[in-house]
């Protein structure tokens, strides 16, 4: 019989879920917020999708989370907002609206929505 090269046959799969677990507030400016200022708004002012008064942000989940924030319906930038979470106070959202832009008006809808991934994977390796 001839010389062979023995080796193991290893085959591996892998399952993944992203498991994302979103999050919505909404608030009503009670002002104009005049270009080239902030609007900061606190976890109080903001109500959730049931309508009740929020008491805290919620912290993001280190490299697995995301926050959005649409004023008037329409996505904004992320450079515009800084987002504050509840860990050490209530939390909160600030607006930077850009000098020499448009202001954001009294009566506007801003809707910060709050995505933490918890994601979970399985691998099976058949020998």
């Amino acid at each position: 019989m001839a010389l062979q090269l023995m080796k193991l046959l290893v085959t591996a799969s892998t399952a993944v879920e992203t498991v994302p677990s979103p999050v919505k507030f909404f608030y009503v400016t009670t002002g104009d917020t005049a270009a080239g200022t902030s609007l900061t708004i606190d976890a109080a002012s903001f109500f959730d999708d049931t309508g009740a008064a929020a008491t805290e942000l919620p912290a993001l989940a280190a490299n697995n989370s995301m926050f959005n924030v649409y004023i008037n319906g329409l996505l904004q930038m992320q450079d515009l907002s800084t987002y504050t979470p509840g860990a050490t106070t209530v939390g909160s959202l600030s607006i930077a609206v850009p000098a020499g832009g448009e202001p954001i008006l009294a009566n506007t809808p801003i809707v910060l929505e709050i995505v933490n991934f918890a994601p979970t994977s399985v691998t099976t390796v058949t020998t």
